[in-house]
């Protein structure tokens, strides 16, 4: 395994490079892009099929006011208070980025002095594009990108925080500061609902219906979660399967064995027994190799992205395509939990795991929003 992008260039080229930058972090930054840049392709589509429209902003009515100008100085004064951290002590940070990163470690001063330059040179822009200042401008659907990331991103991470915090109480009450501010532990679906429900409202704010913004962000959601879950195996954070002492099947005889049964060596967590010869921060292995589970999910999730990018001009009724989304995604998530390690916890007398119910949960409303949708079809109109 490879906690940090520079532990696989080392291991390839013999390098001796310490980067700041883990390999889940990593992957997850990639599913961000892998999901926007498909977004950005289904604005572009519905745009040019006359579903979508650029909305025309009055002039002026984009000039920011005082909390953009505070929002962008907090971000400059964060930047520069812990931009300082990368010189004064690069190897605890290159050690423990989230470490030093959640910390209280940094200098004011250069946290000042950048957020004072970022807020300056948001006012010279302003003032150097002054002369658009009293025209109409329009922003195109395709143009909603960044911010639909943005907040699918923000929204993401607090509701799979949340949602782990749920299936972990007794963990969260023995420390709540350090649960709360750790970026370990996070619950795929917790993120899933809590982002598609802002996704949606962004949506809607600006004239993007939410069942014709469920079907262009599909495509991209299963995406984005196949290559975030590449990053869990690359890394090695837990999010594998139970343990696999079986012989594999003589009929997977073109299956590699460690894709059959895996022991993570060089996990992130540190879990399982010691690697002889091995000198570093990640020098353990499983005792017992377990199912690479966040491998086959990025496989099966691969899979229904292309089933459902060649549907996704095939249905007219808008909606159609994320109730599809909804089902196959609830599907291969209740059978993965068959062979994974999870929370489990009783819900009428039978033993389940939170991922369970909600993917179950998802098939049953993907079956309903199928009804509903075929009864009620037309809600979009092409704009002439």
């Amino acid at each position: 395994m490879y906690p940090r992008i520079s532990d696989f260039v080392n291991d390839v080229f013999g390098t001796g490079f310490n980067w700041p930058v883990q390999s889940y972090g990593f992957f997850l930054a990639l599913a961000f892009v892998a999901g926007g840049y498909t977004l950005w392709l289904e604005l572009k589509r519905k745009e040019n099929e006359g579903f979508l429209t650029a909305r025309k902003v009055p002039a002026g009515a984009r000039s920011p006011g005082w909390i953009d100008r505070l929002v962008t100085f907090v971000v400059g004064f964060i930047a520069g208070f812990k931009f300082f951290l990368l010189f004064d002590d690069y190897q605890s940070f290159a050690d423990d980025p989230q470490g030093s990163l959640l910390s209280l470690q940094g200098n004011v001063w250069i946290g000042l002095l950048v957020g004072g330059l970022m807020l300056a040179w948001s006012y010279y822009s302003e003032k150097r594009v002054g002369g658009k200042a009293n025209e109409d401008e329009y922003i195109y659907p395709y143009q909603h990108t960044p911010m639909l990331v943005l907040i699918a991103a923000i929204a993401g991470i607090v509701g799979a925080k949340l949602f782990h915090i749920f299936e972990n109480m007794a963990e969260f009450s023995s420390d709540p500061m350090g649960a709360l501010l750790s970026l370990d532990g996070l619950t795929f679906y917790g993120g899933l609902l809590v982002a598609a429900g802002a996704v949606a409202w962004y949506g809607q704010k600006n004239g993007i219906h939410w069942r014709l913004m469920g079907d262009m962000v599909a495509p991209g959601l299963i995406l984005a979660y196949g290559v975030g879950r590449m990053g869990c195996h690359v890394a090695g954070d837990g999010d594998w399967g139970i343990v696999n002492t079986l012989a594999k099947p003589d009929w997977l005889f073109l299956l590699p064995d460690w894709l059959w049964a895996y022991d993570y060596p060089n996990n992130i967590l540190g879990e399982g027994i010691p690697i002889p010869g091995c000198d570093g921060s990640y020098c353990f292995r499983l005792a017992e190799p377990v199912f690479p589970t966040p491998v086959y999910e990025t496989t099966l999730s691969l899979i229904i992205f292309g089933v459902l990018w060649f549907l996704r001009k095939k249905f007219s009724v808008p909606g159609v395509l994320f109730a599809i989304y909804l089902i196959l995604n609830g599907i291969e998530r209740f059978a993965i939990e068959q062979i994974r390690v999870n929370n489990t916890f009783d819900l009428l007398g039978i033993t389940v795991t939170q991922a369970q119910v909600i993917s179950t949960s998802l098939i049953i409303v993907g079956i309903i929003l199928l009804w509903w949708f075929k009864k009620y079809p037309n809600i979009l109109t092409k704009n002439k």
